[in-house]
C-alpha cells in the first residue's frame, strides 16, 4: 500500500484537488493499492502498512506543515521509500535539520540532473512546473540529484530511499512519480529514453 499524505492547512481544504487528487490517480493508474490521509490524521496502522510514502505539495502561501515538524519524526527511523514533493522536500529538510528560505518559482523551467539516480532515469534535463515560494538548503550529506537557475530542485538521503522533488510531477513528468513506484518495490521502472517517449509521460 501506498501512503498519500495531504500536507495542506486542513483536511479536503482546496488544495486537496489540486495537489493529491493528481498524486493518487498516478497511483492508482499504475496499479498499486493506496490510501490517503491529511498529516493531523495519521495512525500507525498507516505507516505499519505502507510501502512507500509520499508527502504531497501544498499552496504557495500554505506553511502550515512547516510549524508543526515535531510531528514528522517518523520520517527519521520510517524503513520505507518516501517521496517528498514541494512542501514534502521542505518537510524532509526541516526534519532532517536543513533549512528552509524564500525562493520562488512560479510556472515552467528547466531542471538539469546533476547526479544520475533511478528516481530521474538519468535524464540530463528535462522541463517542469513550478510552484513554491520557499526553498531548501539540504541536510547536511543529502546528495543534491537536480537543480535548477533559482534553487535545487530533487534531493536525496545519502545511504536511505528518502527523495525530495521540488517541482510538481503530478502536473508534468508523472513519470517520476511512477519511478517511485518501482523503487518502493525494489525494481527500477522503465524510464522514457527519448523525447518522444517522454512526451506522452508528461
Amino acid at each position: 500500500m501506498i501512503l498519500i499524505i495531504d500536507l495542506s492547512y486542513r483536511a479536503r481544504s482546496l488544495s486537496h484537488d489540486e495537489f493529491v487528487c493528481p498524486v493518487a490517480h498516478i497511483v492508482h493508474r499504475a496499479g498499486r493499492e493506496w490510501r490517503e490521509t491529511h498529516f493531523s490524521a495519521m495512525t500507525s496502522d498507516d505507516l505499519k502498512d505502507a510501502e512507500g510514502i509520499i508527502l504531497c505539495g501544498t499552496a504557495i502561501k500554505d506553511n502550515l506543515f512547516a510549524t508543526k515538524v515535531q510531528e514528522f519524526s517518523w520520517l527519521q527511523t520510517i524503513p520505507v521509500p518516501v517521496l517528498g514533493i514541494c512542501a514534502g522536500m521542505q518537510l524532509l529538510c526541516r526534519v532532517f535539520g536543513g533549512t528552509i528560505r524564500p525562493g520562488c518559482e512560479i510556472g515552467m523551467t528547466t531542471v538539469r540532473v546533476d547526479t544520475p539516480d533511478p528516481l530521474l532515469c538519468k535524464s540530463p534535463a528535462f522541463p517542469a512546473y513550478e510552484l513554491h515560494s520557499f526553498t531548501c538548503d539540504p541536510p547536511r550529506g543529502w546528495v543534491t540529484i537536480a537543480v535548477s537557475d533559482e534553487c535545487i530542485q530533487a534531493i536525496r538521503h545519502p545511504e536511505k530511499p528518502l527523495y525530495g522533488v521540488m517541482f510538481h510531477p503530478e502536473v508534468r513528468n508523472d513519470w517520476v512519480v511512477e519511478q517511485f513506484l518501482s523503487l518502493c518495490t525494489g525494481v527500477n521502472g522503465t524510464c522514457p529514453r527519448s523525447a518522444g517517449e517522454r512526451k506522452k509521460s508528461e
